[in-house]
């Protein structure tokens, strides 16, 4: 076991959450158990995740995205009444990490993703909301816009949106995890051939055509279950804790 406080100190500090700015509250968000020693992790703070965490007699659930997002309706409502229910109900803590978690060097979901999809990382480029949040590097074998779509159908287990923008030999990537569509012109100006990302919106498909950069959208649930996932394992190799990640389904 090992005490709230403590546990949380551990990440916020390894995580450098001090130094984002985030559209919503890192770290704890609902309050429960003083000691920790069963955490479910996850990617979304979902009903479904919270009923895992209780059949699994969990006492904390730790997300990559949790509540309190900028703009959210405040009133405690519905849905979120029933998830604030559950956790309250069974003394669950609620623990989030956002922006931090996409950005960290070894445990973030950039850096994850890098080293699932066999990206040499180079650098990244920072933005005004943290640091490492795009990040750019090259492939470890030669690979076409075709390809490069197959290879992470194959390593994510889900077809990404191909818009194929640049054509021939993709000899330098630049990816951000997520909601992060928006970043390809910085992507295309640093010189990428390709950027990846989870979503897709309808200007996208025009600036990868005219900017000349193959846009890829692998999913925005299936490019962040990594860094959660190491996250909770980077936990259970510090502190005296069983950690269990559980992957709730999302084709988005």
């Amino acid at each position: 076991m090992v005490s709230r406080q403590v546990l949380q100190a551990a990440i916020d500090a390894e995580l450098r959450v001090d130094t984002f700015k985030d559209y919503t509250l890192n770290g704890l968000q609902v309050e429960g158990r003083q000691s920790v020693g069963r955490i479910v992790t996850g990617v979304t703070a979902c009903q479904a995740l919270l009923d895992e965490a209780v059949a699994w007699n969990a006492d904390t659930v730790l997300v990559h995205h949790g509540y309190f997002w900028k703009n959210e309706p405040a009133s405690v409502t519905g849905m979120k009444r029933r998830r604030f229910a559950t956790l309250l109900q069974n003394d669950l803590n609620l623990l989030a990490y956002h922006l931090p978690l996409d950005a960290h060097v070894s445990l973030g979901n950039n850096a994850c993703l890098g080293r699932r999809l066999g990206f040499r990382a180079e650098r990244c480029l920072d933005g005004e909301l943290g640091q490492g949040l795009l990040w750019m590097g090259v492939p470890e074998a030669e690979l076409d816009s075709q390809a490069l779509a197959e290879r992470i159908e194959k390593r994510l287990g889900r077809a990404p949106t191909l818009i194929e923008g640049h054509a021939g030999v993709i000899r330098s990537v630049a990816w951000c995890t997520g909601g992060a569509q928006d970043m390809l012109p910085l992507a295309a100006e640093a010189g990428a051939d390709a950027f990846i990302s989870g979503e897709i919106s309808e200007r996208t498909t025009h600036m990868a055509r005219e900017l000349g950069i193959t846009y890829l959208a692998a999913g925005h649930h299936a490019t962040e279950r990594d860094g959660i996932e190491a996250l909770g394992q980077w936990l259970a190799e510090r502190f005296d804790i069983e950690q269990r990640f559980i992957d709730i389904d999302n084709p988005a």
